[in-house]
């Protein structure tokens, strides 16, 4: 008898219906997401690490520009990619003709010789480029 009473209690335990959702999982799983886009995406803006001098000024307005880097010891890199001066050229070439507005950000180590940078600054003139700008770190 007991037994019975115990089995119609089970049976209308399982038959009720729970009309909730738990949020709890859904939010945690939010979160983490949220923490992992944060610290990833400035990994993802540039891929090549230099230290840069500090200046200050207007920030440039929102568009995709070319980015391209100076390491210390002077190699190149447009995004990720190392080049060599003239593969750098005929990329930025390449690059204006499909839009002319196009800009470029032009980040180079502190210890680079402004010689350096002016040779890139004159790769980007001849490739016909005439929206660039130095990165520095804010003051």
């Amino acid at each position: 008898m007991l037994r019975r009473r115990l089995n119609r209690s089970r049976a209308r335990a399982r038959r009720k219906v729970n009309g909730e959702i738990n949020m709890t999982p859904i939010l945690d799983m939010t979160f983490l997401l949220l923490i992992a886009f944060i610290i990833t995406f400035p990994a993802l803006q540039s891929g090549v690490t230099v230290k840069l001098p500090t200046a200050s000024g207007d920030p440039l307005p929102n568009m995709e520009p070319l980015s391209i880097t100076i390491r210390a010891d002077g190699r190149l890199f447009l995004g990720s990619e190392a080049l060599d001066d003239e593969t750098l050229e005929a990329r930025v070439r390449e690059a204006v003709a499909k839009d002319a507005q196009v800009a470029a950000h032009i980040r180079g180590d502190e210890t680079q010789s402004y010689g350096r940078i002016m040779d890139v600054i004159k790769i980007l003139r001849r490739a016909r480029l005439t929206k660039f700008s130095l990165v520095t770190e804010s003051e």
